[in-house]
């Protein structure tokens, strides 16, 4: 398991890059971190209990703590806070960010559902 050698979030551009100690390095969206959240108000508790994230398209990153030295946890502007991004689970967003993000547009297009947040 690769370990982070360093992490720096990119307000401007709404990224987390990660580089881990393999040579690998992501440039993560802070809307496809949320959107992937590990936390189980995301995932469920099983494949059939995801709920699709929508509506997320401007979401910020407003903190991040240390767990241990195995994960960090995001605070989104949202009020998301409940998902631990392991290392392990980082580097598998990295690696496969293009199939994963291409997955959830083919989710969102089959709900009728939209990336932008809707404003009441």
């Amino acid at each position: 398991m690769p370990n982070p050698t360093e992490i720096t979030l990119h307000q401007q551009s709404k990224l987390l890059e990660i580089a881990f100690d393999d040579g690998s390095r992501y440039r993560l969206p802070y809307e496809f971190l949320r959107v992937y959240s590990p936390s189980a108000a995301v995932r469920g508790h099983g494949p059939s209990q995801a709920v699709l994230q929508v509506g997320k398209q401007d979401v910020n990153v407003i903190d991040v703590q240390p767990v241990g030295s195995y994960a960090i946890k995001l605070t989104f502007d949202d009020g998301h806070n409940t998902g631990l991004y392991s290392w392990d689970y980082l580097n598998e967003l990295g690696k496969y960010q293009a199939a994963l993000w291409n997955e959830y547009l083919s989710k969102l297009a089959e709900a009728g559902a939209s990336r932008v947040p809707i404003i009441p």
